[in-house]
């Protein structure tokens, strides 16, 4: 009979990484050796070793203040207006917004933390468990997703595995780090199942990565991979997959029944806490329209050039909150201390212009992201489920990877496929712009779209109430409080 017991700090070694370490916060089989695991046929003591390593990923990518964070803001998505005290939070979001941060951000220390973290438990569980050749090759894949997040977002980052864990790392180059990604995938991916798993990896989750890191190689190392991206992206389309003809679907509170998305981290408002969208987007009086159990903070909006980009018929543009709102009982909601400069006065009402961003943002100001449910009565945590990779992502990309390799036809097919979902007309050519735009219609709101403006030119272009960036900015710095315990780093070239 399995016990279970929901802390423990013996059955698993603990491991020192980058100068910290953390308790081991899982459930764990009391008593249970790596003898009984390599010898048991029984794969729900599998299971429950996985576990510790994906509540890990799933940790506070859908929070504020980190890794999610620091990519919608740095792009032309979102932005988080001061409104006087309001948000001022010691100015990083105006900065990140403008291209001006500084080495010692918050924001970029957690991104990071949240990341190794997640490599270091399951550096922990490898070392456990070496035998158990089905758990470490789906660990050692699972390793290269928050490592893909690293080398898109800080490059040059150590490479820490089973092997090399403890003391003080040294950078890796980018290049070794995709290197690193794409072997520990390739080595291990025939070993993953070809079901339809969700919130666990399988064959075609890995191939999603693959499809990613080759998308954006040329970024990475200088080296296009276009023939590859467009090789992966084929192998997910070609699985347990297809588009959801109800595009919201997707992003529901209940969406585990969705046949379109391919990894997702498993949110639950009471057991996997971490997502708190409607709190950093929805104004304080929203509690009122969905009956939320907390007020919301009144933060995160689009940009008004971003969301009037979209086409009135493209089922999409409803990612966003516009216009009056109402309580949940149909009533208006009057928001009674709105600035009296405010043109749509107390009614509260989302409009496309921000005034300003900073220091007296309306209250108003902005369309909000409404992409995802906020289910009645919700609390601070939401429950649905974030999607990672998803099959409109990966057509996508098989579009663009086609088009860089002068395959028309393909791009065009696949291209229309998403915008034929969206309830758009189907486009007779294709262009650069369209891809790109088509990106960010579909991709709104799930940390792509930094990534997708560096790789077509547009990161370092001004935008609304930002100036032209420097080039080194398409790298965020290797934190300094990271630097400060770990001497043996080096900062990124430009900071």
């Amino acid at each position: 009979m399995l016990k279970y017991i929901s802390k423990i700090c013996l059955v698993i070694p603990m491991v020192f990484l980058l100068g910290s370490c953390w308790e081991l916060d899982q459930e764990v089989l009391d008593g249970v050796t790596p003898e009984d695991v390599a010898n048991s046929d029984n794969p729900e003591l599998v299971e429950v070793l996985k576990a510790s390593a994906y509540s890990r990923i799933v940790g506070s990518w859908g929070g504020h203040n980190s890794i999610w964070s620091i990519n919608e803001v740095a792009s032309d998505e979102m932005a988080i207006p001061q409104k006087g005290p309001d948000w001022e939070d010691g100015g990083i979001w105006l900065r990140v917004h403008r291209h001006t941060w500084g080495t010692s951000e918050d924001a970029f220390n957690n991104s990071w933390n949240y990341c190794f973290t997640a490599i270091g438990e399951i550096n922990n569980l490898i070392i456990s468990f070496p035998d158990v050749e089905l758990l470490v090759a789906e660990l050692k894949v699972l390793r290269a997703l928050p490592y893909l997040w690293l080398l898109d977002s800080f490059g040059n980052v150590p490479i820490v595995t089973e092997e090399s864990t403890g003391g003080n790392p040294t950078n890796n180059t980018r290049q070794e780090v995709f290197d690193f990604i794409e072997s520990s995938i390739l080595e291990n991916i025939d070993l993953l199942a070809k079901a339809d798993t969700k919130t666990t990896l399988n064959y075609y989750s890995a191939q999603a990565m693959l499809a990613k890191l080759y998308l954006n190689a040329e970024i990475y190392t200088g080296t296009p991979r276009w023939a590859d991206a467009e090789a992966a992206a084929n192998e997910v389309i070609s699985g347990p997959y297809s588009l959801s003809s109800n595009f919201f679907s997707n992003f529901a509170t209940r969406n585990g029944g969705s046949t379109e998305n391919i990894l997702t981290l498993p949110y639950d408002e009471n057991n996997a806490a971490g997502f708190n969208l409607a709190m950093m987007t929805l104004h304080y009086l929203n509690q009122n329209t969905f009956d939320l159990s907390a007020q919301p903070w009144n933060g995160y909006a689009s940009l008004e050039e971003f969301y009037n980009n979209f086409d009135d018929e493209d089922i999409r543009k409803n990612s966003f909150l516009e216009g009056p709102q109402f309580s949940s009982d149909g009533s208006r909601l009057e928001d009674l201390s709105a600035e009296e400069n405010d043109p749509d006065g107390p009614p509260l009402t989302f409009t496309p212009d921000i005034n300003m961003l900073a220091p007296n943002a309306l209250r108003q100001a902005g369309v909000r992201v409404g992409k995802f449910e906020f289910a009645p009565g919700a609390g601070q945590e939401l429950s649905n489920d974030y999607p990672l990779f998803r099959l409109g992502d990966i057509i996508l990309i098989k579009s663009e990877a086609a088009f860089r390799q002068g395959k028309m036809a393909e791009a065009l097919d696949a291209l229309n496929q998403v915008r034929t979902r969206a309830g758009l007309t189907p486009l007779a050519t294709i262009t650069a712009d369209a891809i790109y735009e088509e990106r960010g219609f579909e991709m709104f709101a799930e940390a792509s779209r930094r990534t997708d403006m560096i790789r077509f030119g547009k990161f370092l272009l001004p935008w609304w109430e930002k100036e032209s960036s420097q080039e080194f900015r398409q790298l965020f710095p290797i934190p300094l409080q990271q630097i400060n315990a770990n001497p043996s780093l080096k900062q990124n070239p430009g900071y």
